[in-house]
């Protein structure tokens, strides 16, 4: 059975005290549902994984299942193949503009619809110097002021809710040189 390269992206997890989980924990419950190659990055809910092929979909739910019935954690659980995040990283139009790569967020999407909910925040020009770029899989919100008093972020957080969370671009990269050196073996 040929495997893949996943990234699972937990939501809010180790963020104040709620939703605590050790790493080693996160990284033993995945391998107890058949993941191997399995690695943590942060102590944010960031994990890199081989798992036979299946919709990240599956994935996430399998996940965010064993958490609750496991750990007594709930949180919103987002799955990744190793490629798409490479389309992700690819496709940041704001690059260019983003001076500190901690303020830039790539944010993920679990809804295939949040592209058209957000488009009408990334048309509007009142947010500056904030700017909001929205793509098919991910938006990418460059915050020169911090992302405490993003007011964007808070616009998104209202419309879209737990339907996706968001990395800074220090990580997501980070993240993208896991799966790449997981796959070289």
């Amino acid at each position: 059975m040929t495997r893949q390269r996943y990234i699972a992206l937990l939501r809010g997890i180790n963020v104040g005290r709620a939703k605590r989980i050790a790493m080693a924990d996160l990284r033993q419950l995945v391998g107890e549902l058949g993941c191997t190659e399995v690695r943590t990055l942060l102590n944010s809910g960031n994990v890199v994984f081989s798992a036979p092929r299946q919709t990240p979909a599956a994935l996430a739910a399998l996940i965010q299942d064993a958490l609750v019935l496991k750990l007594g954690v709930a949180a919103r659980v987002m799955v990744l193949v190793s490629d798409e995040l490479d389309r992700i990283v690819a496709a940041n139009p704001l690059l260019p503009v983003a001076t500190d790569h901690a303020r830039l967020l790539v944010f993920v999407f679990s809804d295939p619809g949040a592209p058209l909910v957000l488009a009408p925040l990334a048309a509007a020009t009142h947010w500056a110097p904030e700017q909001l770029a929205v793509a098919e899989q991910a938006a990418y919100l460059w915050c020169p002021d911090g992302v405490l008093d993003s007011k964007i972020a808070v616009a998104m957080g209202k419309l879209l809710g737990d339907g996706l969370t968001a990395r800074n671009w220090n990580t997501v990269c980070k993240l993208q040189a896991l799966c790449a050196d997981c796959l070289k073996g």
